[in-house]
């Protein structure tokens, strides 16, 4: 950055008056909370978040410092803006596995299809046409049958047992007036939602745990994390 673009001290100063401002509406709100979800505590926090990340980067532009403060990516939800008594919700969840052991996997999919042995949980028991032999060594075959046999939550719980590993996983919950028309979204089911339509999410990550395991102490970086 050039001599001439880069904030002058006064506006350093005046980012570090607006950082403080911010500090102290925030415990004010916080010591006249209401609720655990007090929406003058989510909203102090997120003005207080704004205001030091607007202060780092101007101190970082002006002197080449930076702050110990660990700012809120652009991950983190803005302002909830649905209907306060919503209608109707939509669930978004995503979990990812790893295949850690392919030769389990195929031997639970094929005890899974073999006709005498199905559960009779799905039609066809999870099998489908051709029953153990459809599935052979196909890793691709045996991810239909295990899923298309067992529910999700299940294999959550169970995901060791078909030889698999946990990623990352999460859960957005969305607000609406009204469900969509039937069929209306299943060409695209997995488009992004409206973030301020987003009552409330939940992530489960290893990177949770290996911040725990650097610090010793636990920052906690927004209301309910």
């Amino acid at each position: 950055m050039s001599d001439a673009a880069q904030p002058s001290a006064a506006e350093v100063r005046a980012a570090a008056e607006a950082v403080k401002a911010a500090l102290d509406r925030h415990l004010d709100a916080v010591e006249r909370r209401s609720g655990e979800d007090d929406r003058a505590v989510y909203d102090a926090f997120n003005e207080l978040a704004a205001a030091a990340e607007v202060y780092d980067e101007l101190l970082y532009d002006a002197y080449d410092e930076v702050t110990p403060f660990e700012i809120p990516g652009d991950d983190s939800l803005p302002a909830y803006t649905g209907p306060e008594e919503p209608s109707a919700l939509t669930v978004l969840i995503r979990r990812d596995y790893a295949v850690v052991e392919p030769q389990r996997l195929l031997a639970q999919a094929r005890r899974v299809a073999e006709p005498d042995q199905g559960t009779g949980a799905g039609p066809g028991d999870g099998g489908g046409p051709g029953g153990a032999a459809a599935v052979g060594d196909s890793v691709q075959a045996a991810v239909g049958v295990i899923f298309g046999e067992y529910e999700p939550d299940e294999i959550a719980s169970r995901h060791k047992e078909f030889g698999l590993e946990e990623g990352d996983s999460t859960l957005w919950v969305a607000a609406g007036d009204e469900l969509p028309e039937p069929g209306e979204w299943l060409a695209t089911p997995f488009d992004q939602p409206d973030p301020e339509q987003v009552v409330c999410r939940f992530d489960v990550s290893s990177v949770f745990d290996e911040e725990l395991d650097d610090e010793d102490d636990l920052e906690v970086l927004g209301p309910g994390s």
